[in-house]
């Protein structure tokens, strides 16, 4: 692969049951209801194909529904890019204005800036699932680190004349095409910059089929935001 298209508040301790109560409600407090940021526990099933950007989104809508968070406007961290008829969509414009916190109430990111900076705290102990489980990585069996994503490091889209990075935006699950993923657990074959990228790591491999991205350490899971 060409190294040229590797792209890469907490509540105070309370001293009332009035007052435990009133932090474990708010936002980062833990549980579902303050969740707005999960890897899916599951893919579509048929590779990158989610049937656009729409179907992505129902995706995690469901599934933040079926853990107890579908209150929430629920969007998948995907770009797409203007090519055969589609549009450009960076990932860092649909997922709103933050904070972010897992299923346990962990901070993620403070905002867009910081989610896409020094501010990030994407890892493989905090990239929970909406279940609030651990989601493979490397070194575990299967391997399943690669989260699509189709976008560069600061969350934006490729251009309109870079090859398809997108897998037809979101629609193939064939040989053609590929899609750009990230690494929830910040590990690659080296330390390099774009090896532990959680966004933007590299491309999948041989297409955009489950087995594609089964290859290359994929699943066909998202990154899921809550955008309100």
């Amino acid at each position: 692969m060409s190294r040229s298209l590797r792209w890469r508040p907490l509540c105070a301790a309370a001293g009332t049951a009035l007052l435990v109560a009133a932090c474990a409600g708010m936002p980062g407090g833990g549980g579902a209801g303050g969740m707005s940021f999960f890897v899916t526990s599951v893919g579509a099933g048929k590779g990158a194909d989610y049937g656009g950007l729409a179907g992505a989104d129902r995706h995690c809508q469901t599934l933040a529904a079926a853990a107890g968070a579908g209150g929430k406007t629920w969007r998948a961290y995907l770009s797409t890019q203007a090519r055969d008829g589609g549009q450009t969509v960076n990932a860092r414009d649909r997922i709103g204005k933050g904070p972010w916190y897992n299923a346990k109430g962990e901070l993620i990111a403070r905002d867009v800036e910081s989610l896409h900076g020094s501010g990030n705290h994407v890892t493989k102990q905090t990239a929970l699932n909406e279940k609030g489980g651990l989601v493979n990585g490397r070194g575990d069996t299967p391997n399943r680190h690669d989260i699509l994503t189709g976008s560069r490091t600061d969350g934006t889209a490729f251009a309109s004349g870079d090859p398809d990075m997108t897998c037809g935006n979101w629609t193939r699950s064939g040989p053609e095409g590929v899609a750009v993923v990230g690494h929830h657990d910040r590990m690659g074959p080296t330390t390099d910059p774009w090896a532990v990228s959680w966004n933007s790591a590299h491309q999948s491999r041989g297409g955009c089929s489950q087995d594609a991205l089964k290859s290359t350490g994929g699943d066909g899971l998202l990154y899921c935001f809550a955008a309100n």
